[in-house]
């Protein structure tokens, strides 16, 4: 598997933020809620929307809160600590239990699987064995497949696990995850298929083609180093080389 973008990690960070609006809503009717677009992006700003679930107001503020601290902690090393203190902003308030590891057994609507009680020191071993798939992507579907099947937490598994997906893609500017709306009943029935048959293939297929998104650069579209500073000094009006900015300046 190629990864389909690759951007820096403020590129990448840039594209998530411009994008966070649609991911949020598009988390959202994943989990069966009944919000439009611009009640997502009310509730988002005003944190609060007349006629509206209060449930729903709910999970959409708690998506941002996850995603404004996996953003903020982006850098961090995706571990089940870390993957604990992300279910805590994705599920305060709605899961039996937030943060913490499930610790009795639970069902899945439309298969017969029953994703057995998550112990801590196999949760920690599998999440290791992640680490050794070179390919940020192919890792990070794989991962966030496991995720689901597992059911690591009361609730909240699917967005929990769609946000570890992202983590890892936009540390390595690899794009972001979202399942889109129209591609919802797809993504859920090939994620039946694989609870009750362990096959992926045509779901890695169709998260790989239809849920993956990012900006395509060329290096050669790209200004060289030489390009900046004469740029930044034609607007500056510097005359002395040691006046120049440096390239973290003109990322700001």
């Amino acid at each position: 598997m190629n990864n389909k973008y690759n951007m820096t990690l403020s590129q990448n960070i840039a594209y998530a933020k411009r994008n966070l609006v649609d991911s949020i809503y598009n988390s959202a009717k994943l989990e069966g809620l009944n919000v439009t677009f611009p009640e997502t992006y009310t509730i988002l700003e005003k944190a609060k929307m007349q006629n509206v679930d209060i449930s729903a107001v709910s999970t959409i503020l708690n998506l941002k809160h996850a995603w404004q601290f996996l953003l903020k902690n982006i850098e961090e090393p995706i571990t089940l600590d870390f993957i604990k203190d992300l279910h805590y902003e994705i599920a305060k308030d709605e899961a039996l239990a937030w943060g913490e590891l499930r610790t009795g057994r639970v069902g899945i609507g439309g298969t017969d699987y029953v994703p057995p009680i998550p112990e801590e020191g196999e949760v920690k071993t599998k999440l290791l064995a992640f680490e050794k798939i070179n390919n940020a992507t192919e890792r990070a579907i794989e991962r966030m497949l496991w995720m689901m099947k597992a059911q690591l937490f009361w609730d909240g598994n699917k967005r929990t696990a769609s946000l570890i997906a992202n983590k890892d893609l936009i540390s390595h500017g690899k794009g972001i995850l979202t399942i889109r709306e129209k591609d919802i009943l797809e993504f859920n029935t090939l994620l039946s298929h694989y609870y009750s048959t362990d096959e992926k293939t045509d779901l890695i297929n169709m998260i790989y083609k239809k849920a993956i998104s990012g900006v395509e650069l060329r290096e050669k579209d790209l200004p060289s180093y030489r390009e900046l500073k004469d740029q930044a000094t034609e607007r500056m009006n510097l005359s002395k080389p040691n006046q120049f900015l440096k390239l973290d300046d003109l990322e700001r």
